[in-house]
């Protein structure tokens, strides 16, 4: 009986999976599928709560209630030790992660047929940037939430090292492979000497080379694309009639997919109303409230990642948003996006080049750069990359399953 799993709580999407005899195997969380989206809507209609899928058809089908999404990013953060209110209760953020890991942990049983008491949780290279401090404290914080849920041991791994060990399962020569892990909340690198004579080895520490990771990842891009092209329609960059700026901070939480209910609070509506008398776009300023008084900001935040993928195939996508204003409808060039993002581009760029750095190897010396995570399929960051290490081949792995299947490689060295 297999006691241990490997689990990917990630910012967008989580996975639970074993390692079987057969090697290892993700499992179904949700109508058949591996992936499980990292929400949880509190549906106040039914007194009910929902988790991924689910939970977005709900808040979708206008069941009031409160959506939380990208919970992983509250680690580390100042906001880690606050919460939000649900139906006149405060829920802490804390809480809220269990409940949610809690029921990922729930349907791997379910799957398994079986309780499972071990874990190896991936964690990205850096919780937060520049903060060790903080960094240890995010992940001894999502150490103390699982071990709270029945885990008896709990382990991490690095979500890159842990993408290598999957790809290692189908190599058939050494090869020195950057991985490029680009999730919703972190870009991480792994530097790692790869080789299908080692790769049933425990002890791998001289074949990891370095790591490095930024805290910008696939929400960061959602962000800077409703920033550019969806807030200026509710009046981002419009000034009030002393000629001040109109305050951004609103726009800044409607376009963030973790701070989007912050918008909602009373004290927000408040200081909106203050400030009507001195707005010069009325129009825009009405827009606005709507979105504000509908809570209608999650269908702009899903619209806005729909255009980021879509974007990946097209070069150019008609952005709809009805929640606006009705039939309003905005046209959004792959240019233009690659423009809005190129600072969190150039970001991750530089962190892919620092773990090079770490390691004393030059470019020329990768062999393979393998790409997992929902955001690496980001044409401009595809580009920047490419232009970074011109030798090396590019792979493809499983962008949502890759961390998923490493860790239950590790979970089966590590605990057997």
């Amino acid at each position: 009986m297999i006691h241990a799993c490997g689990i990917d709580f990630g910012t967008s999407n989580s996975t639970a999976a074993l390692h079987t005899t057969q090697g290892p195997r993700l499992l179904a969380l949700e109508d058949g599928k591996v992936t499980l989206p990292s929400a949880v809507f509190f549906n106040l209609d039914e007194e009910s709560l929902a988790f991924g899928r689910a939970a977005l058809g709900e808040y979708l089908e206008g069941y009031e209630g409160r959506l939380m999404r990208a919970m992983k990013s509250l680690l580390g953060s100042s906001l880690m030790d606050n919460g939000t209110e649900i139906a006149g209760r405060m829920l802490s953020f804390r809480d809220l992660i269990g409940c949610f890991i809690g029921e990922v942990k729930q349907r791997a049983e379910a799957q398994a047929g079986h309780a499972l008491d071990a874990v190896v949780m991936g964690r990205p290279v850096r919780f937060v940037d520049d903060d060790e401090t903080a960094d240890r404290y995010a992940e001894q914080t999502l150490a103390d939430i699982v071990r709270g849920l029945g885990f008896g041991e709990v382990s991490f791994q690095f979500e890159p090292i842990a993408a290598a060990h999957d790809y290692e399962q189908r190599i058939d020569r050494e090869e020195l492979t950057l991985v490029v892990d680009i999730g919703g909340g972190t870009s991480d690198f792994s530097l790692v000497r790869l080789s299908p004579k080692r790769r049933d080895l425990e002890q791998r520490d001289a074949d990891l080379l370095a790591t490095a990771g930024v805290h910008v990842g696939g929400t960061d891009f959602d962000k800077r694309l409703s920033l550019a092209a969806v807030m200026p329609e509710l009046g981002l960059g419009t000034v009030l009639k002393n000629g001040a700026a109109f305050p951004n901070s609103v726009f800044f939480q409607l376009a963030t997919w973790h701070t989007i209910n912050f918008a909602y609070a009373r004290r927000g509506w408040r200081n909106l109303q203050e400030l009507a008398p001195e707005v010069t776009d009325a129009r825009r300023f009405e827009r606005l409230l709507k979105v504000i008084r509908a809570q209608s900001a999650h269908h702009l935040a899903m619209r806005v990642e729909d255009t980021k993928i879509a974007l990946s195939e097209l070069p150019e996508v008609s952005l709809p948003l009805p929640e606006v204003e009705e039939g309003l409808s905005l046209p959004v060039a792959r240019d233009a996006f690659a423009s809005a993002i190129a600072d969190e581009i150039a970001a991750v760029g530089d962190a892919a080049a620092r773990t090079l750095q770490v390691a004393g190897v030059t470019p020329q010396q990768v062999d393979t750069l393998f790409f997992t995570g929902g955001a690496s399929a980001v044409p401009a960051l595809r580009a920047a990359l490419a232009a970074r290490f011109p030798s090396a081949r590019a792979v493809e792995g499983d962008a949502y399953g890759s961390v998923g299947t490493g860790l239950a490689v590790v979970a089966g060295q590590r605990y057997g």
